[in-house]
């Protein structure tokens, strides 16, 4: 059941025991299976959250607060991910896609916590960041993560140059990077991860329903944008006559 999707970087309960090389302890196999374990248990939470701040009304408390606990769910995933792939040669691939999903994350959540000059270092930084994860993917052959992070270098430098974002242009930015990095919890969890599903449960066409929706979410929400805004522009014009 298992494809090979680079960005599924959600690992196996199960792990080689050479990942446990680079931990150090008197038990490396028990700290890397507890960090799996954390590792579980902060995607379950991350998905549950990111759920609930997908479709709950935009802006209210609920929303807020779910999106809140869905960042600091997907960083706890997204680092042990990274920290559990980078050893392994063959899972290098999964370490880049871990990387730039938590970038997604953070950055998003910067987009409507912070104006864009209060966050210029940090912003530079992260398409500093993304710019390199781009670099190293397509000297891997890695051609899923590479084009992804390069075009999320080259829009953070336009908004660095711009010196803002606001109206419609901010709430896409926000809405397409967090919610692709919930399409990629999620089908890591339910694609990725099959195999953890009892065998009568392990139907494809039935994992794939919530990795489904997530996407149709992300359109609806897009093109409701793309109505208020049109809405808005009619309505600045009708008051200019």
């Amino acid at each position: 059941m298992k494809g090979p999707d680079p960005f599924i970087f959600a690992v196996h309960p199960c792990p080689p025991r050479s990942v446990a090389a680079p931990f150090s302890g008197p038990d490396p196999a028990a700290r890397l299976a507890r960090m799996v374990e954390f590792h579980l248990v902060a995607g379950l939470l991350a998905l549950f959250a990111g759920f609930v701040a997908l479709f709950v009304p935009k802006g209210r408390f609920l929303h807020r607060r779910s999106g809140l606990v869905f960042v600091g769910a997907m960083t706890a995933m997204l680092g042990t991910a990274a920290v559990l792939a980078l050893p392994v040669e063959e899972k290098r691939g999964i370490a880049l896609g871990a990387l730039l999903t938590l970038y997604l994350v953070i950055t998003s959540l910067l987009t409507v916590t912070r104006r864009v000059e209060q966050v210029r270092g940090i912003t530079a930084g992260l398409a500093t960041f993304a710019l390199g994860l781009g670099l190293m993917a397509l000297a891997t052959g890695n051609f899923l993560v590479a084009p992804i992070a390069l075009a999320c270098a080259a829009a953070d430098r336009r908004i660095l140059a711009r010196g803002a974002i606001a109206g419609s242009q901010r709430l896409v930015r926000h809405l397409w990077r967090m919610t692709f990095a919930l399409w990629v919890a999620t089908a890591s969890f339910f694609l990725g991860q099959a195999d953890l599903f009892p065998d009568e449960r392990r139907n494809f066409a039935l994992l794939s329903i919530p990795v489904a929706a997530v996407l149709v979410a992300l359109l609806y929400w897009l093109g409701r944008l793309g109505i208020c805004r049109k809405r808005a522009v009619l309505a600045a014009q009708g008051g200019e006559t």
